[in-house]
């Protein structure tokens, strides 16, 4: 077992600092994959030790080499390797599957004093069985927010085209995986030249990637390059 995972106190700045990223161990996903073989709390109990030091803990110290790089293109956002990090429990209450912990380890990057589970856009990502998933937006919009989003790109259409005519972000933007309207919602034009953005449910963008990324340290900078390429969206979804 690795001692060095643990963070350590720095006295004069009183702030915890966490080991350098160096990727993800290749446990963490053989960790995984034993606990959807074993999903249950025994099971888990006896092997916590494992997931904290071959999942919780990378995923600290790579969400705390995310943090110079998120206060360079996005300072507001809270991104934190101790209170950014779902915990692995499932929420079963209206599942038919009551199996209760996660195969997969993410986090959700929110606004800078904001509560967690905060349902304003963010930045997300996700690392398990199934791959990873870096991106960032507003996945389930509420009523509410659908209409705010919707009345924002028509009052600030110059400002949204601009966003989403952005090259590095069309790169990344596939509105084919959005929930989507047949017609337009009532009240809005339909010669606004934005029209058809104004049918969709939700407002997501990012990258899907094999699981072998994050066992290298070049993660961190390949995240990076999503989360700043979504960063004008997220901020746009933010200021409505």
């Amino acid at each position: 077992m690795k001692s060095d995972w643990f963070p350590m106190k720095v006295p004069e700045i009183d702030i915890l600092v966490f080991p350098p990223f160096e990727g993800f161990p290749r446990e963490a996903i053989s960790f995984l994959r034993r606990l959807k073989r074993n999903n249950n709390r025994r099971w888990f109990n006896n092997h916590k030790v494992e997931y904290i030091l071959f999942v919780k803990q990378p995923m600290q110290s790579y969400i705390y080499a995310l943090k110079p790089y998120f206060s360079l293109f996005a300072p507001e956002y809270d991104v934190n390797p101790l209170r950014s990090i779902f915990r692995p429990n499932r929420d079963v209450r209206f599942s038919s599957d009551k199996t209760p912990y996660k195969t997969h380890i993410a986090a959700h990057f929110v606004l800078k004093d904001k509560p967690k589970g905060y349902s304003g856009a963010g930045y997300y990502v996700e690392i398990g069985l199934d791959g990873i998933y870096v991106g960032g937006g507003i996945y389930m919009p509420t009523s509410d927010q659908l209409r705010a989003i919707r009345n924002a790109i028509v009052n600030k259409h110059e400002e949204f085209s601009e966003i989403i005519s952005e090259t590095r972000f069309r790169k990344l933007l596939d509105v084919n995986e959005w929930n989507k309207l047949t017609r337009l919602p009532h009240g809005f034009d339909a010669k606004h030249p934005l029209a058809e953005w104004l049918k969709y449910k939700q407002f997501y963008v990012g990258v899907s990637w094999e699981v072998e990324k994050c066992y290298s340290k070049a993660f961190v900078l390949d995240s990076v390059k999503i989360f700043e390429s979504i960063a004008n969206f997220v901020r746009f979804l933010n200021n409505i």
